[in-house]
């Protein structure tokens, strides 16, 4: 009875103490989850934080560059490549580059950054290594003035930024010279204007292409828009002549005397090698306005005695594109117009062989859809593209671009319109269809004062 009685208790007490499976895994799921997301928080938490310290930290830096001595700028621009990189490179990641950008456009303009400027930033950064970038950022928002706070408002960026903040001027490309580019690229890509927009690398391009191996340059020519004065920059880079001033006017556009090699000369893998490591540039104008120049200086002026414009070329438009033919005047702006204009014009053009140099698109000149360049010049602001050419080329120190006289680069929508005074609607809408790819590309407004 006695023994009964314990084995009853022994077995009772051992119940007690059996462990119960259903309900302690139970429990240790839910302590389990519950700490994953304790971890999850913290984690999400720590990453908010960072980029918090990494936002407000640029806002201060961009806000006062004063406020930090040299050693502190020096070590925050070569500390941020850290802060950005990845296992898979040394890129910034997106969300910190929306950060920056947002907060270096906003704290050099005093404005919210439109989402152009955003994109055109976080582009730029793909680009770039991240420790200049932030100085080129800062240098290109704070010279152009279409960044600058309204005017009464007292922007952050009241001062010039200090020379020791740029490090080295050389690195910084204003944000006008990045703007250029973009826009080519994004042209580039609309298949409505492939046809206008890309022809292929051909000698004609090539032979347009003038090489200085010796600074690694390439300048492609493109007529009526001062390329007179770019060639004596080059032929003087060249060793030619010491000097612009010692240059005769005769040797400039002698190909065999002002010792100017042109890309078409070369092996294929040399002119592949140049396209891919040398400074490339070109410049360009109101295209408009250039036909103008051409017409000008070939028809009506010559001065430099080029017979064959006025006795073989101009009476093969006239013969073909002048409407009244009992009229014995001399070529008009009119019929070049209206050759220029005309779908089937590459029937002269063979005829008239590289003369047409002076009048095709820059499309078919230098092929900038094709070749990447390096900066595109506007004649409307060679006052300022010239210099910065030289000095992104690495050549400021060594020659400079010859003096331009006031207004001369301006341009003149008087004169425009004063010769296409006597042209028909339907030709000049002809002429634009095929100078579009141009006014595009180069971003020059449609002249709808004449179309319309």
């Amino acid at each position: 009875m006695y023994g009964q009685l314990r084995m009853t208790q022994c077995e009772a007490q051992a119940t007690l103490e059996r462990p119960r499976p259903h309900r302690t895994i139970t429990e240790w799921l839910t302590f389990d989850n519950m700490h994953h997301q304790w971890l999850l928080l913290a984690a999400c938490f720590w990453v908010i934080f960072m980029f918090m310290v990494a936002s407000k930290f640029i806002t201060l830096t961009f806000k006062d560059p004063d406020a930090y001595s040299a050693k502190q700028e020096f070590l925050f621009l070569t500390a941020m490549p850290d802060m950005g990189k990845s296992p898979g490179g040394n890129r910034f990641p997106e969300e910190l580059k929306e950060i920056m950008c947002h907060n270096a456009i906003s704290g050099v303009t005093g404005r919210q950054p439109t989402h152009p400027l955003l994109g055109l930033c976080k582009s730029k950064m793909k680009e770039q290594e991240q420790s200049l970038f932030l100085v080129e950022l800062w240098s290109s928002l704070s010279k152009d003035p279409a960044c600058q706070a309204p005017e009464g408002e007292a922007g952050p960026q009241s001062s010039a930024p200090t020379g020791k903040m740029l490090l080295d001027s050389r690195l910084a490309q204003p944000l006008v010279y990045m703007e250029r580019l973009e826009l080519i690229r994004n042209v580039c890509r609309e298949e409505a204007l492939r046809n206008l927009s890309h022809t292929a690398v051909s000698k004609f391009v090539l032979d347009r292409i003038f090489v200085c191996d010796k600074h690694k340059i390439l300048f492609c020519q493109t007529p009526k828009v001062g390329n007179t004065q770019w060639k004596k920059v080059l032929i003087v880079l060249n060793g030619a002549f010491p000097s612009i001033e010692e240059i005769p006017e005769n040797v400039v556009h002698d190909h065999e005397k002002n010792g100017l090699p042109r890309l078409s000369s070369f092996s294929d893998a040399e002119i592949q090698k140049r396209l891919k490591t040398y400074f490339k540039f070109f410049i360009v104008r109101d295209p408009f306005e250039r036909l103008i120049s051409a017409f000008k200086d070939k028809f009506v002026h010559n001065p430099r005695f080029e017979p064959w414009y006025r006795h073989e070329i101009a009476p093969g438009i006239i013969r073909k594109y002048r409407r009244n033919r009992t009229e014995t005047r001399g070529i008009q702006f009119e019929d070049f117009v209206r050759y220029l204009g005309d779908p089937n014009h590459r029937w002269l053009d063979l005829q008239f062989g590289d003369h047409i140099i002076h009048w095709v698109t820059y499309v078919e000149l230098c092929a900038p859809c094709e070749i990447t360049y390096s900066v595109i010049g506007h004649h409307e602001t060679l006052e300022d593209d010239a210099p910065y050419i030289l000095k992104e080329a690495g050549i400021d120190h060594l020659v400079s671009y010859p003096t331009i006289p006031p207004g001369i680069t301006m341009y003149n929508k008087t004169k425009v319109e004063l010769y296409f005074l006597g042209v028909s609607k339907r030709d000049i809408r002809r002429l634009y269809a095929r100078f579009e790819g141009d006014f595009k590309l180069f971003g020059y407004q449609k002249p709808d004062f004449l179309l319309n």
